[in-house]
């Protein structure tokens, strides 16, 4: 965004230098970028005046002049035309630096006669591109800075232009009147109040405008405009042309640089017609596609389906808020004008834009906002000014839609201040600092202004008031420390046990692994899942189309990436969420790790061995333990599919609490994931584990017996069918406070078992803890022990 500082002037009444408005508008979030003092260029140069000139006598077209200067009588040798006694000059002296031609000075020898300086013309000063004679001034004094006659004479031409950086939320910033009033709620100045103008049709406009109905959503919520005619279209004055060549627009006529000042003025984009190319009426509406239109500037653009322009009843004659058609724009020759001024949806202006890759004033300043409370008065405002500038008679307004309502206010709590930003400000100060912003206060709300659409909420208010009062006043303090001693824990308990799964599979030897939560769908179905409710409605790539059931695929697809290059023992490990749906809850987190190959490298002992379900089970056991899982965990078959049918275990407290999986992976599983086996794999689910009723941070005290414990051994023939866990679990409650420990120790198929028999041999610990077992006492447990197992099995003592 560019103006000039005589522009800022028209709405500032300031007494503030260029420095302190700089540095005011970089803190209040309208960063300057650059800064054109065109003073400081000529800060050096001086009036002179030229006493005689003389012929060169080596030169047709040089002449020698002695010229009056504050430092005496200078000799300076002239080629232009123009130099001659009499007139006063600008004068650069030795040592000076001549921005139009890029040299400093030095006395110099021109055809042998010495110069002391320069007579500078208008190009060399870079004040325009004039360079057929020297600069003859009608007035001035000598040694009399330029900067300074130029500032009473020609005050334009030493007219800084200011640029600053505009963020999307600053929508009023791109008018100079928004500029002026944050600079005056700063403090650097006062408002200057603006003519608000009421002009009176005298006629019916011939030309009425309508918007479609499907246009009116997402499209245009309100389109208004007038005739006028009997213009006198023709050169702007030399100020709007000034202003306008200022910020690096070309001046093209009236009509036109009329709009283009209350783009830059108001933040108010405009757009005239020449009436008399118009046939017929004005209608907004959406484009069906393939149309085209040149627009004003000479290219030819082809519309979408869908983008919204403006038609008369012959064609399209305007994109929509973004530019006008070059064959009903305003020429010299336009006699008759229809101004129109319009509110537009910011995204379709936006989108359309981009696809016909347009960047004009226009949509710049309509897909980031505008207010649409000033739509009818801009009408009021143009129309004044054209008629100021090229007469006519206006027309009655016609309008299409309704200017949105955009009015909203939220409370104004002064507290909020302290507490969001650290700045201690009075009350009065921040409802002074809104209503200078154009906040409406009524008791503790604040009505947001219409030019304001990023205002949305409470702490918006806070930061105004705390940009306005300046956040280079913002002190750093030390936070108070509310207790003294070691603060409390803040982890979860979940987190605790994440980080604790972490550490001790890192501990085994594992390398922990970070995949995406996205799989393929053929993966996702591996592992139970790859259903809708669980598919991606808009996913980055076709192999990351669901999300993922377990944690296993992305483990064996960086598996398989390893040993596609040479990688073939591997050890990994991840912790994160699973998902069983799509709903919220659905989710649960887990700790997954495959151990796949060999336990160790090949050596010459023959010790490395391939990796088998007891690894795994001994890995989800210690991982258990460290995250504390009850000792007395039951294994259980019945696992997912994905595992090998006979080789896996689920650990769980009870028939319905799964605390985790174990066990080799399926065959068919490692053939589709492309994994080279043997492959055993587990899945933890920490959220399963009880939670400890002592939580304290210490242990609980090591209980140690010093009764010596007991083993009995027992084998049974059973049926070659029943599982060993069932004989297991039989002889274990036989006496859950004496029997410490069961386990398998043989087991032998065929001999004289005959045909569907086995036997199966345990080791039942019976550990005391008040006394030592006597025989009879051993006895009576043994015997339950028969009988629990017999009842369970069916299966008789083996003698």
């Amino acid at each position: 965004m560019k103006f000039t500082l005589s522009w800022l002037k028209r709405h500032l009444d300031t007494t503030a230098t260029l420095d302190d408005i700089l540095y005011a508008l970089t803190d209040l979030g309208l960063e300057v970028e650059g800064v054109t003092d065109p003073a400081a260029r000529l800060g050096a140069f001086t009036l002179a005046r030229v006493q005689s000139a003389e012929q060169h006598p080596d030169a047709d077209r040089l002449r020698v002049c002695m010229v009056e200067t504050d430092e005496g009588i200078k000799q300076i040798v002239c080629g232009a035309p123009n130099a001659r006694a009499g007139i006063t000059v600008v004068l650069a002296k030795p040592g000076d630096y001549v921005p139009g031609i890029d040299v400093t000075l030095s006395v110099g020898k021109i055809r042998g006669v010495e110069s002391h300086g320069m007579m500078a013309s208008e190009r060399e000063l870079e004040l325009s591109d004039e360079h057929d004679g020297i600069i003859e001034l009608p007035s001035g004094e000598v040694g009399q800075k330029f900067t300074d006659w130029l500032a009473q004479n020609a005050p334009d031409k030493v007219d800084p232009v200011i640029e600053i950086a505009i963020t999307p939320n600053r929508q009023d910033a791109l008018g100079v009147r928004g500029i002026a009033r944050d600079l005056a709620a700063r403090g650097l100045g006062t408002m200057k109040p603006v003519e608000e103008h009421k002009i009176a049709g005298t006629f019916p406009s011939p030309i009425t405008v309508s918007i479609d109905e499907d246009t009116r959503q997402n499209g245009c919520e309100v389109f208004a405009g007038r005739l006028i005619r009997g213009v006198k279209n023709g050169p702007s004055p030399k100020w709007l042309q000034d202003q306008l060549r200022a910020i690096g627009l070309r001046p093209i006529s009236a009509l036109v640089d009329v709009t283009n000042y209350f783009t830059f003025d108001r933040n108010r984009p405009l757009h005239v017609f020449d009436a008399d190319k118009v046939q017929g009426n004005l209608r907004i509406h959406r484009a069906k596609g393939g149309e085209t239109l040149i627009g004003l500037d000479e290219k030819e653009y082809t519309f979408s389906e869908g983008q919204v322009v403006i038609s008369d009843d012959k064609a399209i004659e305007s994109i929509a808020g973004i530019m006008g058609g070059l064959e009903t724009g305003c020429t010299e020759g336009t006699v008759n004008v229809f101004l129109e001024a319009a509110v537009w949806d910011r995204v379709q202006i936006a989108h359309t834009g981009r696809a016909l890759k347009i960047n004009s004033d226009a949509r710049y300043r309509n897909e980031r906002g505008i207010d649409p409370q000033y739509n009818m008065q801009a009408i009021e405002d143009a129309t004044a000014m054209i008629l100021d500038l090229c007469g006519g008679e206006p027309s009655e307004v016609v309008v299409a839609g309704e200017v949105p309502d955009t009015a909203r206010a939220y409370e104004l709590k002064p507290a909020r201040v302290q507490s969001l930003v650290g700045m201690d400000i009075p009350e009065a100060q921040q409802r002074a600092t809104l209503e200078a912003l154009g906040f409406r206060l009524e008791g503790n709300m604040a009505w947001v202004p219409s030019w304001r659409p990023d205002v949305m909420g409470e702490a918006d208010l806070v930061e105004e008031v705390a940009r306005v009062a300046s956040l280079t006043k913002l002190e750093g303090k030390p936070m108070p420390r509310a207790n003294v001693g070691v603060p409390a824990p803040v982890m979860t308990s979940s987190q605790k046990r994440e980080q604790i799964a972490r550490r001790t599979a890192a501990a085994l030897g594992y390398n922990e692994c970070v995949t995406y939560s996205f799989i393929d769908k053929a993966s996702a179905t591996l592992f139970g899942g790859g259903d809708d409710a669980t598919m991606l409605a808009n996913p980055i790539s076709s192999e990351m189309s669901h999300m993922r059931p377990d944690l296993l695929p992305g483990l064996l697809q960086a598996a398989a990436r390893n040993q596609a290059r040479g990688i073939v023992d591997l050890a990994l490990f991840e912790v994160g969420p699973a998902f069983s749906g799509g709903e919220p809850g659905e989710q649960a987190v887990a700790v997954s790790g495959v151990l796949i190959g060999r336990t160790a490298p090949k050596d010459v002992h023959g010790a490395a061995r391939a990796v088998d379900l007891y690894d795994a089970k001994a890995d989800v056991e210690a991982i258990l333990s460290a995250l504390g899982a009850p000792e007395k965990a039951q294994i259980m078959r019945n696992g997912p599919d994905w595992f090998h049918p006979g080789r896996h275990g689920v650990i769980c407290l009870g028939p319905k609490k799964q605390l985790a999986v174990f066990g080799e992976l399926h065959p068919k599983v490692l053939r589709e994931m492309d994994v080279k086996g043997p492959a055993v794999a587990f899945t933890i689910w920490p959220a399963e584990i009880p939670e400890p009723k002592n939580k304290t941070a210490s242990r609980g005290a090591l209980t140690l017996h010093d009764l010596q414990a007991v083993e009995r051994d027992f084998a049974f023939v059973v049926d070659a069918d029943v599982e060993a866990l069932t004989l297991v679990n039989a002889a274990a409650g036989a006496d859950k406070a004496l029997i410490d420990s069961v386990r398998v120790f043989d087991e032998f198929i065929g001999g004289s078992l005959g045909e569907g028999k086995k036997s199966l041999a345990i080791t039942v610990r019976l550990q005391p803890t008040d006394k030592t077992l006597k025989e009879a006492e051993i006895e009576a447990v043994s015997q339950k022990i028969v009988e629990k197992v017999t009842k369970a099995t069916g299966g008789v003592l083996r003698g």
